[in-house]
């Protein structure tokens, strides 16, 4: 016989089953015919939702529902999928397929929403002091005797037949013990509704525990407790669902409400992110205005876009995810610029700028390369808007520890005008023009911004002129602007302050956070040794310590040291050290490199020993079954259970015979390796070989 049992024996199963759920359907009918004053449509949905109480839901329902003036909404829903706000509507007249507006009246329409969203707000209210994300509280409408699926603004609508389907289908948000906690608790701010469920049949009843008996745990749950448990669901899923997890203590920060101009900070792994996808999800819950939210780099925004439709499907679309680059091209465009960007041709251009006025001058004194030098232009000339040489001659250049005397700036004027002059004749942009172009436009003309805000993340590594453009789309207005990142985690070279760009978040605009609940402690204590002595400038103005006072959630990691004697013999003990941890694993790896010439080694690597891969360039935000590979700075603002480093004492070699080019230098590489370091949630794995580390 095999495993799954005959035809005959699955038949008579199926059987059985469905015998249960007509038993238990007529069940929650029964209890939903205590409701009189209900229309036999408005009883068959309530008996749908009732069907759910078997399956761990609880369902709280108002006791003057429904057909009273004096009714709420008719009921509060809390299960796996969160908590729902829920109203049910008798009309004969269904919400219109293409564009959901309600055919019954705009006014009653209007009405009946606002009810509903009124006591979901009060639902938030008093899930937050339980730490519960807005995000986990939905409001829904739902049609008697009729189908449909759709949303109207944040309210998520649907018919007879879609709700019992459309909130088993939810993605598990809360425990059985969870539910039950904020199910008592809401019945103690809501005292009007009454908690309601399918009659367990008699034979299937729990007995009574024996006298004396100690309590079950679960019933001595306290808000501690609910917190503790949150996060260590959080923990045993995939790493997409612990990349959004809001930790309780957060809450109250994504629901702030800010004067003007706001910033989050904190060390690597406090959640920042995190906190500002959720205020993204807040803020396109309560304004009419579309929400922009970008980044510097260009893989983030597709990930962070799955987050947010994972987290609250109903207002995704009101919420743009963008590169900054990306978002200014498609800006000058709305308002018809002219803009020729090509990377490749303003890099020639470049090269020819320095042939002619660099190669010979007294810059190669200091450093031969042009690298330096094409970043001087790039992140503090260009980058700062910088337009006269007057500026620049007495401009502090932040986080550029050469000390360049006038001599040395007139003669990298004379090459920033070179490059300028033959960029022009070939007629392209570069990467800083297109942010310039749009600010310049931005300015002449304001106002017109379609954004009720802006979040943007990783602000760290953006130029000033970044900055200032954000800036210049949503002014100082009330929750406007919410600047998010870490100065300690600035990936590129250059920088600025906030009170340049005429930014002032000083007071309680300035949000700090200190408590690390990302990296297991052997991890962070790994990472920060690498940048204990790097002290810091902030782009608030303060110089802040390497080492940095972190507040720890997690000690179970693990920080494994592999040391080859040759390139061959890393490699054979990177694969070892995957197959060893298993299969089960590298969906939750990640395999980083320092540069493109790495990464595409480890990538014909990976794919010769089987292994499968997903380049972070292409990775989206959902679970993919292979290891991830990338570079350092590909893997910022994302998060691994695993991460694999080889060859991470390997540094580049410096032709520089500056000695503050050099620790500038350093500083960035190990600033990087940081990072890195600090994407790992539960196990780093930290190769080199000898022959690397004493060169």
């Amino acid at each position: 016989m095999g495993a799954g049992g005959s035809a005959s024996e699955r038949a008579q199963e199926a059987r059985r089953h469905e015998r249960e759920l007509r038993e238990q359907l007529r069940a929650a009918q029964r209890e939903a015919r205590r409701w009189e004053a209900a229309s036999e449509g408005e009883r068959k949905v309530a008996a749908q939702l009732l069907m759910l109480t078997r399956r761990g839901w609880r369902l709280l329902v108002d006791r003057r529902w429904p057909g009273t003036r004096a009714a709420n909404v008719d009921m509060l829903l809390v299960g796996p999928g969160g908590v729902f706000v829920i109203d049910v509507k008798n009309w004969r007249a269904a919400p219109e397929a293409g564009d959901g507006h309600l055919v019954a009246g705009r006014q009653r329409r209007d009405g009946e929403i606002g009810k509903l969203l009124a006591v979901t707000r009060v639902a938030e209210g008093a899930l937050a002091t339980l730490g519960m994300s807005p995000v986990a509280v939905q409001p829904l409408m739902v049609f008697a005797g009729r189908s449909f699926s759709g949303t109207l603004g944040r309210v998520r609508l649907l018919g007879e037949r879609e709700v019992g389907p459309a909130l088993i289908a939810e993605r598990t948000r809360l425990g059985a013990a969870m539910v039950r906690a904020i199910a008592d608790h809401l019945e103690e701010v809501f005292p009007a509704y009454e908690a309601s469920c399918v009659p367990a049949e008699r034979a299937r009843t729990t007995p009574p525990a024996p006298s004396g008996a100690s309590p079950q745990p679960e019933a001595l749950f306290d808000i501690n407790g609910l917190r503790d448990a949150a996060m260590d669901a959080a923990r045993q899923g995939p790493i997409e669902q612990w990349m959004t997890f809001l930790h309780p203590d957060q809450v109250a920060l994504v629901r702030r409400n800010w004067a003007g101009p706001a910033r989050v900070t904190g060390p690597a792994g406090t959640g920042k992110t995190v906190v500002a996808l959720h205020r993204a999800a807040h803020l396109a819950q309560r304004t009419t205005g579309r929400i922009l939210y970008v980044t510097f780099a260009s893989n983030l925004p597709r990930v962070q876009s799955t987050f947010l439709r994972t987290m609250s499907p109903a207002i995704v679309d009101r919420v743009e995810f963008r590169s900054l680059h990306s978002w200014a091209r498609k800006f000058l465009c709305e308002r018809g610029i002219t803009h020729r960007l090509h990377g490749g041709r303003a890099e020639d251009a470049f090269s020819r700028a320095w042939m002619r006025r660099g190669r010979g001058s007294i810059l190669s004194a200091l450093d031969p390369s042009p690298r330096y030098w094409r970043e001087e232009i790039d992140c503090v000339i260009k980058g700062r808007g910088i337009t006269r040489f007057e500026e620049y001659a007495t401009l502090r250049r932040h986080r550029r520890r050469t000390n360049l005397r006038r001599p040395h700036r007139e003669a990298v004027w004379a090459l920033y005008e070179e490059y300028e002059r033959v960029r022009a004749e070939r007629g392209v942009h570069d990467f800083n023009d297109i942010l310039s172009l749009a600010l310049a436009e931005a300015r002449a003309r304001p106002g017109r911004s379609p954004y009720a805000a802006v979040i943007a993340d990783e602000v760290q590594d953006l130029t000033l002129v970044g900055v200032c453009l954000l800036h210049a789309l949503v002014g100082d207005a009330p929750n406007g602007l919410l600047l998010v990142g870490d100065g300690q985690q600035a990936v590129y070279p250059g920088g600025f302050r906030l009170s340049d760009a005429g930014i002032d978040v000083r007071g309680d605009r300035g949000q700090i956070l200190r408590t690390n609940y990302r990296n297991a402690k052997q991890v962070l204590d790994a990472a920060l040794s690498v940048v204990a002595e790097d002290a810091f400038d902030d782009i608030d103005g303060t110089r802040i310590a390497g080492l940095r006072d972190v507040d720890l959630t997690y000690h179970e990691g693990q920080v494994v040291r592999s040391v080859s004697r040759t390139p061959a013999e890393q490699d054979a003990a990177l694969l070892d050290a995957l197959r060893t941890r298993g299969e089960a694993t590298w969906p939750d790896s990640a395999l980083l490199c320092r540069s493109k010439r790495e990464t595409d080694h480890y990538r014909r690597l990976l794919a010769q020993a089987g292994i499968p891969q997903c380049s972070l360039e292409r990775y989206d935000g959902h679970p993919v079954p292979g290891v991830k590979l990338g570079s350092y700075r590909r893997a910022k603002g994302l998060e691994f259970k695993h991460v694999y480093l080889p060859d991470h004492t390997l540094t580049h070699p410096c032709t520089s015979a500056d000695e503050d080019i050099t620790r500038e230098r350093d500083e960035l590489c190990r600033t990087q390796l940081f990072v890195a370091m600090t994407r790992a949630r539960d196990t780093l794995w930290l190769g080199a070989v000898a022959r690397a580390q004493e060169s």
